[in-house]
């Protein structure tokens, strides 16, 4: 009884916990994870954003690499193996707060296989146990998940509530979308609140309609007939990303750098020849907006109609 009262606490801590998985790396997890929470904290929810990745590009995103409260993710190391509290970097953006990842993290697939050896599955719990005391303070908690790194993966189904994939349109991306369904039916048996949100084209044509029913019926295939592949999907403008991480700014951000950025002929007349915003940054934050919409549309349905269950359980 108390196992089942402990994991019920865990599970209605993190209700609102969105992992975005994908076993393929390069389909837009962490430029997703980023620009969703961004959107979420902009539209004054307060978002936790934990980045379970070495390779740290959500500080690059957020503009906080190598700065002094950047400890490439020593933290969640020790908040996950059980040695500290987690204690998030504070007000990146207003309402954001951050999880670090980084190169701290290499030890932890290490101390998984050591961990699973004595423990069995239960062991993939560690996040979900390092999150649950301080998701309650959030409305959000947003997890970047690695690529091809199974044991960090599992970590974030056994911890998640909803997952988000991103795939692009491509074999590879797909391939990946499957291998998350084979695992996450393996999570569901330990934490019987993981849901599919749904999955996002990203980098992706505005008019590749016959594309995108065809990764429409790929997800129906791999999760069962009510798999939601997201009306909105992310365009694809390799400049607006490089500029991103190059500025260390979101899509709505670079949107507003856009609107407040002089006429190219002005800053010619001037003598400036710095590097100009793209024009997609508007359109490209755009559907960010349309997406963040999406989730949280699909979310206020998924409670509401929970709300509703047990009253017409009863009623039966």
């Amino acid at each position: 009884m108390a196992r089942h009262a402990e994991q019920l606490a865990r599970e209605d801590a993190l209700s609102r916990t969105i992992a975005l998985v994908n076993d393929k790396g390069g389909v837009g997890k962490t430029t997703l994870a980023v620009n969703l929470a961004g959107q979420l904290a902009a539209a004054d929810f307060t978002c936790l954003l934990v980045d379970l990745n070495r390779q740290a590009n959500v500080a690059r995103d957020l503009g906080y690499r190598d700065t002094p409260s950047d400890d490439h993710g020593r933290n969640l190391f020790d908040a996950i193996t059980g040695r500290s509290a987690l204690m998030p970097i504070p007000g990146v953006r207003q309402g954001l707060d951050v999880a670090p990842g980084g190169t701290e993290l290499d030890d932890l697939v290490a101390w998984m296989v050591t961990r699973m050896g004595r423990e069995g599955p239960s062991a993939n719990l560690a996040l979900a146990n390092a999150l649950a005391p301080v998701a309650p303070n959030y409305d959000f908690v947003v997890i970047d998940s690695p690529p091809e790194a199974t044991f960090l993966v599992d970590l974030c189904l056994y911890a998640a509530h909803w997952i988000l994939i991103p795939t692009r349109s491509d074999g590879a991306g797909l391939d990946g979308m499957e291998n998350v369904a084979k695992r996450f039916n393996v999570a569901k048996q330990y934490n019987s609140g993981l849901s599919l949100l749904g999955a996002v084209l990203f980098g992706t044509g505005v008019r590749s309609t016959s594309i995108h029913d065809e990764v429409r019926a790929q997800l129906e295939s791999a999760f069962g007939g009510d798999s939601p592949l997201f009306s909105a999907f992310i365009r694809f403008s390799e400049k607006t990303a490089q500029d991103g991480r190059r500025l260390g700014r979101l899509a709505h951000e670079l949107e507003e750098d856009l609107a407040a950025q002089p006429a190219w002929w002005q800053e010619l007349r001037d003598g400036k020849r710095g590097s100009r915003i793209s024009s997609t940054a508007a359109s490209v934050a755009g559907d960010y907006r349309d997406l963040a919409l999406e989730v949280l549309t699909v979310l206020r349905e998924a409670e509401e109609a929970a709300e509703t269950m047990p009253a017409a359980e009863g009623a039966q």
